[in-house]
Order: structure tokens, then C-alpha cells, then sequence
């Protein structure tokens, strides 16, 4: 029997540029729910699963999961791989699409996209080209996964991406089938900075109460100062994730 489709909320509390940012409140929803909003859209996801730490701090996170009513898994602080693997193997997941805690506006469009795409292709790795920042993160399979855990020689898999994209372990693709409303690099819609939080406070607020990804960006155009408000930040965040970017790998 073939294991379910799961969405992966990844997030921790620990934050540095913008202290405790999951918990950050628009319109008395915290930051993180925002994101758990858009996952339950998802019309071929089995399960949603958020997935966080074992650190004391990060029980308040689990208590954000139970009273949405999805499930929480508590991993590794820093090895997000592994993080991603264990949750697999409890929930039996086959093939799961990320959204990054920090992405308010991910797009539960794009996400069943990858699931198709998955159906269709039996894919491995799928990454966005050219999307809106924070609308779209990667579809992974369990086997790809499993692969890359094999693979590495490190605990620090924050940015993870390289174990599949030149590892050479597994066939990446791209999002196939993408809506062009979607195919901009004008627009940042990740929380990282207190300008962001403004952003998204910004647009939120608005908003109708029961919003998706399009509604934002249909507001984005008619409104094109909201997108002045943190998109000057975008190069210092892609110069900061290259930084850390590692690719470390075991000899077996």
C-alpha cells in the first residue's frame, strides 16, 4: 500500500534578525497560522504535519498545531533532513511538499501542482523557477530523502536543497503547469525582517479574512507600493542563505 502526501510546515522558535516571528500576531492570528490557513486549502494532501524541535521553546509551536487540528512532529534542531525523514517514517509519507514557516502567502495552488506532478512523473525533487518569493518551496519523495540523510556528513541542513540538486542522487525537476500569475521576482513574501512583518501586516489587513495567494497578488498589482515596503531587502537575504550554504558529504 502506498504511504500518504503530506504538506510539512517547518518551523522553530529560535529567530535572531526577528525574535519569536511565528508568534508575531495580524488581526489575532499568529504568523504561523497564516501559513497553516493556506496548507489546509490543499485539495490532495493527506495530512498536514508541522514540524519543529525538540527544544522546550518550540512547545508552544506544538500547541499551535493541536488547537489547528493538524498534527506535530519534534525532530533535530539544526539537521532539517533528518527532521523531514523521521516525520516521513511516523506518519508514513511517501512524498511531501515543504512550506517554510516563514512563508504567510504559500500557495496551496502551487503545492497541489507538485502533488500532480508527483502522480504523473513519479518525481523525486521538485523546485520552483522563477515563482514569487515565499509561493513555493520544494516537493520531496521519502526515497530522495532517505538518500540525501545517507549522503551527508553534517547536522547542519538548514539549507538543503544542494543534497538533491548536485548530488546527482535523484532527478530534478521543475514545476511544471505553472499559472504566469505566479512567474515574478519583483515580489518578497517571507518573514525575516521587521519590514517584512510590515509587509505582510500590510496586506493582510487589507484583506478579506479568508484570502489565497491570488487575492495578494491581485492586491500586489494594484497596489505596487505594499512591494516597495521589504523588497529591497531581497539580496541581503539570498547573499545571507548562500552563506550558508554547505554541501558535506560522507565517503561510504
Amino acid at each position: 500500500m502506498s504511504g500518504a502526501k503530506a504538506i510539512f510546515i517547518t518551523v522553530r522558535s529560535a529567530s535572531t534578525r526577528l525574535p519569536n516571528k511565528a508568534h508575531l500576531t495580524i488581526n489575532n492570528k499568529k504568523t504561523i497560522e497564516y501559513v497553516i490557513e493556506q496548507a489546509k486549502k490543499s485539495k490532495f494532501a493527506d495530512t498536514i504535519v508541522l514540524c519543529t524541535t525538540l527544544n522546550p521553546e518550540d512547545d508552544s509551536l506544538c500547541r499551535v498545531a493541536e488547537n489547528n487540528n493538524i498534527k506535530y512532529f519534534r525532530g533535530s534542531t539544526d539537521d532539517k533532513l533528518d527532521r523531514w525523514l523521521q516525520a516521513a517514517r511516523e506518519n508514513n509519507v511517501d512524498f511531501f511538499v515543504t512550506a517554510d514557516g516563514d512563508d504567510l502567502f504559500c500557495s496551496y495552488e502551487l503545492m497541489d501542482l507538485a502533488f500532480q506532478q508527483q502522480e504523473r512523473n513519479n518525481s523525486d525533487f521538485i523546485q520552483g523557477k522563477g515563482l514569487v518569493s515565499g509561493s513555493f518551496t520544494y516537493g520531496i519523495s521519502t526515497k530522495a530523502l532517505t538518500k540525501a540523510c545517507q549522503i551527508k556528513d553534517t547536522d547542519q541542513t538548514e539549507m538543503m536543497w544542494v543534497y538533491f540538486t548536485e548530488t546527482g542522487i535523484c532527478k530534478v525537476e521543475n514545476l511544471e503547469n505553472v499559472p504566469s500569475v505566479y512567474l515574478r521576482d519583483d515580489i518578497r513574501m517571507t518573514l525575516d525582517y521587521k519590514e517584512d512583518f510590515v509587509f505582510f501586516k500590510t496586506v493582510i489587513e487589507s484583506l478579506d479574512q479568508d484570502f489565497d495567494t491570488r487575492d495578494v497578488l491581485s492586491f500586489l498589482n494594484k497596489n505596487t507600493e505594499a512591494i516597495e515596503i521589504n523588497y529591497f531587502l531581497q539580496d541581503a537575504w539570498k547573499h545571507n542563505q548562500q552563506i550558508k550554504t554547505t554541501l558535506e558529504l560522507n565517503n561510504e
